[in-house]
């Protein structure tokens, strides 16, 4: 048989028309079930199976369309059936009809896709869904550790977080900072429950395997509307290609939630694989902020700039620890102070644009070294660099509240509480900030949603209590202070309560348990107290203590209320100069 009548023959069989028709109709098939599959909750490999078996199909549709020919009295194999008495230029008519319609409908569905599919219905789409309308959202996921060793976290974790920072950076994206989504670490939750929570539109998430110098990372990006995957790759690199990995998994989110960049997208800081593994691991160390663990990170970030000098973040991490460990006394504050300011400075040196080293130098300034012009001259030129990232604007909205500049300090609080409304830090300090604008009711709905954020955290309970107390609720902060974790906290406040209660014997023995806690770093919350008691003396005493020691709660004395009683006191106004604190 030739090749024209081969030809011929294939189209009086109707091949190609069951061919033509056969496509159509699968590229439906497909269509619809990338549709369905998410909003019924099928699993992934739905939709590639269907294809497999779609596929396989079509050289057996092929097949039968050649060998066999509907007739009237039913199915037979063409070579059986009377030429004379063939009907299959009325099947090829029919099937002519079929791929019309056919045609029709993939048409009417490219139109529906195109135009309509990818924009939420207002009415049945979930408020996150509605972001993408103004600005793309996302939430980075922690990534599963998948390394057969337990201890191997650090590296997935760590990476997660740089990846959440690396996309930080993109003005035009917005990212729901570390606290709240680590939050979903090791629970059982579905996107939609993440979207609702943390705001968001899409998710990015995946998983690391770490052995040796291998890496295995895994991501994949979904939409949260309709639990859609958008895109998802898998990379198998040595350790030294990691950052790389990050560029291009930041490339991608850019690319695939079509982010109309201003400039270029960010890239992640370079260095070497062992330095930045050191790194990951003390960061992850330094978060626990024990004793032990301090120790340990310190031990392991100067090991990191010992092989990779030149990295900035080590060094800004060094920073932190010294920091650390300098505010929470497991080291001697002017011994922790010097070497923080060293470390950050060198970090400045190596990289004068990196925002968070400048938000920490003005952190070590105001709370050490009384250097609060300084300190505001870091703070102004950290939000120029990164004026999205929460730990930036945290530290910020401390420093205007300290110095009186209040509605900034608001403004850089809700703003961080917005990106990050699970970092527990932010609600005692606005409902501080409030408190010294002597609006104890507003002070009190913030400090007391530190319950609901983090009921288990240090100073929950007590910042609660003192909004009680302004209140005038004594019975409610006395309740609230016998769950308070922090022992000097809740003595303090019990020695406010039961005063305010007008219960001295109370008062006193909450006072004496206070007192006896003192060089342990509680200077401020004794003259907290002995102020709201009306002992004068005592309570200046202990306030000047408290700048001697370089207790950070001193900073607080500009406008705290419960230090009313002693503000006529000459004595007073020579705290403030010792402490050197900048008003605006």
């Amino acid at each position: 048989m030739s090749i024209m009548s081969l030809f011929a023959e294939l189209k009086r069989r109707n091949v190609f028309r069951v061919a033509a028709a056969y496509l159509v109709l699968a590229w439906l098939i497909l269509q619809v079930g990338d549709t369905l599959a998410p909003a019924l909750r099928l699993p992934d490999w739905v939709n590639p199976v269907l294809a497999f078996f779609l596929i396989l199909g079509f050289p057996l549709a092929v097949f039968f369309a050649w060998a066999f020919e509907m007739t009237p009295d039913g199915l037979k194999l063409e070579k059986h059936v009377d030429r004379e008495r063939s009907i299959t230029p009325v099947t090829g008519r029919k099937l002519d009809r079929t791929i019309i319609v056919l045609l029709a409908l993939a048409l009417v569905y490219f139109i529906y896709e195109s135009r309509i599919g990818d924009a939420p219905d207002s009415a049945d789409s979930p408020p996150v869904a509605a972001a993408a309308v103004s600005q793309p959202s996302i939430a980075v996921l922690p990534f599963v550790n998948m390394s057969s060793d337990a201890e191997q976290e650090y590296f997935s974790d760590g990476l997660s977080e740089e990846l959440l920072n690396l996309l930080a950076k993109i003005p035009e994206l917005k990212v729901t900072s570390r606290s709240s989504a680590f939050s979903f670490k090791g629970k059982d939750f579905k996107i939609s429950e993440v979207g609702r929570e943390l705001d968001v539109d899409h998710v990015l998430e995946g998983s690391v395997r770490k052995s040796g110098s291998k890496v295995r990372i895994t991501a994949q990006l979904i939409r949260v509307h309709d639990d859609s995957h958008l895109w998802s790759e898998t990379w198998d690199r040595s350790l030294e290609d990691v950052f790389v990995i990050q560029d291009e998994i930041a490339a991608a989110v850019v690319s695939e939630l079509k982010v109309r960049l201003l400039g270029s997208v960010p890239r992640a800081v370079d260095g070497d694989p062992a330095a930045f593994s050191l790194y990951l691991q003390a960061r992850h160390l330094s978060n626990q902020r024990t004793v032990e663990s301090l120790t340990r990170a310190e031990t392991l970030i100067d090991e990191a700039i010992a092989i990779d000098p030149d990295y900035t973040p080590a060094w800004v991490l060094k920073a932190h620890i010294h920091s650390v460990q300098g505010d929470s006394g497991h080291t001697p504050s002017d011994v922790a102070f010097p070497k923080a300011r060293r470390a950050v400075e060198h970090a400045l040196e190596l990289d004068p644009d990196y925002g968070r080293a400048h938000a920490l130098l003005a952190d070590v300034l105001s709370s050490h070294y009384n250097d609060w012009a300084g300190a505001r001259r870091e703070i102004e030129r950290a939000l120029a660099l990164d004026p999205r990232d929460v730990d930036t604007l945290y530290q910020a909205c401390v420093h205007y509240g300290l110095t009186r500049a209040h509605e900034l300090a608001i403004a850089d609080c809700e703003d961080a509480i917005e990106r990050d409304p699970l970092f527990a830090p932010l609600y005692p300090t606005i409902g501080v900030i409030y408190q010294f604008k002597d609006d104890p009711e507003t002070a009190y709905q913030w400090t007391s949603r530190l319950l609901d954020v983090a009921p288990g955290a240090n100073g929950a309970n007590y910042y609660a209590a003192l909004g009680l107390i302004s209140l005038g609720r004594i019975d409610e902060a006395v309740e609230c202070l016998e769950d308070e974790t922090l022992d000097g906290f809740k003595q303090t406040g019990l020695a406010i309560a039961w005063h305010a209660a007008g219960d001295t014997g109370k008062s006193d023995a909450a006072m004496q348990a206070l007192q006896a806690q003192v060089t342990g770093g509680w200077y401020y919350q004794v003259a907290m107290a002995r102020a709201y008691r009306g002992e004068v003396d005592a309570a200046l005493t202990a306030l000047e203590d408290a700048v001697t020691y370089h207790d950070v709660g001193a900073t607080l004395l500009l406008d705290d209320p419960y230090l009313d009683n002693i503000r006529d006191d000459p004595r007073f106004d020579a705290v403030i100069a010792r402490l050197g604190i900048l008003i605006d």
